[in-house]
């Protein structure tokens, strides 16, 4: 090897056999990765290669994973380190449909991106999908025209509520109207929240599944996630969403929020106090750590029991083993957050801005690249000098 460090084929082919594909047969199954179609891999095919795919003309090449019956499933584009992975992903995207694989993978052994052509953009994931996790994708069928036909107006939440508030005498008088709001607890969306989700319907319209909400403390996250929650639900795009939050003080406040703006048509519960009937519920608040112990995220639930996940503090729950867990759901994915952790653009710590690496390691931590903001903006963006204004 050129140094101590593992380089690109290495990492990748590791990475293929912890998550059970294999390359050669074995006793627990055929090999279900080739170089080209109905070709079987040697050992010597692959150290043609090089470690760091420096043997092959033009830095990549394209593995095609099978699926149980010998048909390609995904196409993983592999690349040198060197090489950003989404550089080439149109011709991966092009080799995928000749070969009717309706996924891609594209990496450099140190960033890895999961493409699925027929929902949105490459997103960030931290380990490959095994066989039977990536067939959970099928599951996954939003109805974004759906989606984006729901009306949403400012009485959004208000309408869950108290439906037919409006047709009431208290609220058509208008000296009476406050007493009737506070009486009734009615909340209504302020024009920017409503914005906001406004941005998702747009998004998701163009393919997007992840969306990225930057909204400064007390503008309201938990009413903007009551309404983009009813949203979902309400369309059918979601049959049941999961809240995630870092703190426990965080989990009474939301469930007790979800509760009191859509109790009417939707049930609310914290997962630690309903371990056996959370299925029953529409909407199931718990911290990250409480699904981490133990891995009770993936011996409990299956990955595709929430078709929304909503992670509260957003920049908090992407590092380390949370990752994991929202990597695991497959479904629509809302961050919130106030304080995005963009790397990219932190000064550097002393190692080499050109440390391909290095760079690679503060991506994956990049808030904006996790939701699918590649730009480096959020989907919706609201600031205290915004609310000033």
């Amino acid at each position: 090897m050129k140094s101590k460090e593992a380089t690109a084929r290495i990492k990748i082919n590791r990475m293929l056999e912890a998550a059970g594909w294999r390359f050669f047969d074995e006793p627990n199954g055929p090999a279900n990765i080739v170089l080209e179609p109905n070709v079987k891999l040697q050992p010597q095919d692959l150290t043609a290669l090089g470690e760091d795919l420096e043997k092959v003309a033009n830095g990549f090449v394209d593995f095609l994973l099978l699926d149980a019956i010998g048909k390609p499933l995904i196409v993983l584009e592999a690349k040198s380190e060197e090489k950003n992975p989404l550089s080439a992903k149109e011709q991966a995207r092009k080799y995928a449909r000749s070969q009717n694989a309706r996924f891609v993978i594209l990496s450099n052994g140190n960033i890895h991106y999961l493409w699925d052509l027929e929902q949105g953009n490459p997103t960030v994931i931290s380990k490959f999908p095994s066989p039977t996790e990536i067939g959970n994708h099928y599951a996954f069928a939003p109805d974004a025209k759906r989606l984006a036909a729901e009306k949403v107006g400012l009485d959004y939440i208000a309408l869950t509520q108290l439906p037919g508030y409006e047709t009431q005498a208290s609220w058509r008088v208008e000296e009476e109207r406050d007493a009737f709001v506070e009486k009734h607890k009615l909340r209504f969306l302020r024009k920017y929240q409503q914005r906001a989700i406004q941005r998702i319907q747009e998004d998701a319209l163009k393919g997007a599944t992840r969306f990225l909400f930057e909204m400064a403390t007390g503008t309201g996250k938990t009413l903007t996630s009551a309404a983009v929650i009813k949203l979902f639900l309400r369309t059918g795009n979601a049959k049941r969403v999961l809240f995630l939050v870092d703190r426990l003080e965080l989990e009474v406040q939301a469930d007790k929020a979800f509760k009191a703006y859509l109790k009417n048509d939707f049930t609310s519960v914290i997962y630690k106090e309903q371990r056996d009937d959370w299925r029953k519920a529409d909407i199931v608040v718990t911290t990250v750590q409480s699904l981490l112990f133990n891995d009770k995220f993936r011996r409990f639930f299956a990955p595709t029991d929430f078709d929304l996940v909503i992670s509260d503090e957003a920049h908090r729950s992407i590092g380390g083993n949370a990752r994991a867990v929202f990597e695991y759901f497959i479904g629509y994915k809302l961050g919130l957050t106030a304080t995005p952790k963009d790397y990219l653009k932190q000064p550097s710590n002393g190692n080499s801005v050109r440390d391909a690496r290095e760079t690679e390691r503060r991506m994956m931590l990049d808030t904006y690249r996790t939701f699918g903001c590649d730009t480096g903006e959020p989907t919706f963006r609201y600031s205290l000098i915004d609310g000033v204004r």
